[in-house]
């Protein structure tokens, strides 16, 4: 592959209300996740039906999906914090094993940086 070395790692998809959009960044902060994409105003169909991606009053009342690629170190700590949510509200998790060419851009740095 044009001598890039690809390295395992853990894609996250989580979409939920976008009322709960600070619970999960912070919970990716929290987890030292280096980043992640948010995707506004979502529509798609699932086990509650339809849903139109159409902010009424404000971007908290549409579906979000968040994005983020973890070594698989921080995949149980994502996974123990988004269980409250997920007993309590709507919104569903997909985790997909992906290769990077960069794992440095994907992992908190050591202590000793």
């Amino acid at each position: 592959m044009n001598g890039l070395t690809l390295h395992p790692m853990k894609e996250i998809r989580i979409i939920i209300p976008g009322e709960h959009l600070s619970f999960v960044t912070d919970l990716l902060d929290n987890v030292k996740a280096t980043g992640y994409t948010i995707i506004h105003n979502i529509s798609g169909k699932g086990h509650h039906g339809f849903h139109t991606a159409h902010a009424m009053f404000n971007e908290t009342e549409s579906l979000v999906m968040l994005m983020t690629v973890v070594s698989q170190d921080r995949v149980d700590p994502i996974l123990a914090g988004l269980k409250p949510l997920f007993d309590r509200y709507t919104g569903v998790m997909f985790v997909s094993e992906v290769a990077v060419s960069r794992p440095e851009y994907f992992s908190a740095p050591s202590r000793n940086e």
